[in-house]
């Protein structure tokens, strides 16, 4: 059976400090922060996700952005090397949460660098973005640790986002949709569906048809369900004042071994 099990870890007391690279920055509720990300937590296990908090890193803090820190396919965990520096403390506490889990354990090394949020699963085709945060040695190691386990890694040139996931996720069927302004190779993935709005472009699947995405997205939020999907909205406003999204709030495990 599939496991459900997800990775979160609660925001830290600076979280208005966290960095900022596409957006103008913008004043940061830290206190509405950590209820919508409560929120967040709870839509997740109301779906049938066991949430596992992540040990906090209240020096860091991007820290809440835990998917940056690890890649998982199948039962393998790829420790992270953050293209910010300031984020590598970020990954101790995540490796110990993967170690527990029984994760086989890998990690990336300098001089490659990757972020989580650059890389997206569709099936065994791995998509690797390659911009500011994720350098080609990283895309190289990512390679290296999942290609001999089945996965065909595909590189995504990207300039207009910060994460690849900040620019396109993928549907339940395979279809990987964005916001065409935020993408710079539509043409490169198999099957692609524009969305009217950027934050539409982030969906986490939840099982079955559900699509937890962004309360900031309610035309594509429509036409997610015109398509058949159930949308599942959080407000996480704060959140994507810091670039962030419904993707990067989490680490879905899908293949643990029982």
């Amino acid at each position: 059976m599939p496991s459900k099990k997800a990775l979160v870890r609660r925001p830290g007391p600076r979280l208005a400090e966290g960095l900022v690279t596409h957006v103008e920055r913008q004043t940061v509720d830290v206190g509405l922060a950590v209820r919508q990300w409560e929120a967040y937590v709870e839509a997740l296990r109301e779906h049938g996700w066991e949430t596992i908090e992540v040990e906090p890193a209240d020096d860091c803090p991007d820290a809440v952005f835990v998917e940056d820190t690890v890649v998982a396919y199948r039962n393998v965990a790829l420790i992270t090397r953050p293209g910010a520096e300031t984020r590598r403390a970020e990954t101790a506490g995540v490796e110990q949460a993967v170690a527990r889990l029984g994760c086989s354990v890998n990690w990336v090394w300098e001089p490659g660098t990757l972020d989580g949020g650059d890389v997206l699963k569709v099936g065994d085709t791995v998509y690797a973005g390659r911009g500011g945060r994720t350098n080609a040695a990283g895309v190289q190691q990512l390679r290296a640790v999942f290609e001999p386990l089945g996965a065909r890694v595909v590189t995504v040139p990207m300039s207009k986002v910060l994460h690849l996931k900040s620019a396109v996720t993928a549907l339940p069927d395979g279809t990987v949709v964005g916001y065409v302004p935020k993408v710079d190779t539509p043409s490169l993935f198999p099957r692609f569906l524009p969305v009217p709005e950027e934050s539409g472009g982030h969906v986490v699947l939840l099982g079955g048809d559900r699509l937890l995405m962004a309360a900031s997205a309610p035309k594509t939020a429509e036409l997610f369900g015109d398509l058949g999907f159930e949308p599942v909205v959080v407000d996480i406003g704060e959140f994507e004042k810091l670039e962030g999204c419904v993707t990067c709030l989490s680490v879905r495990l899908r293949e643990l071994y029982a």
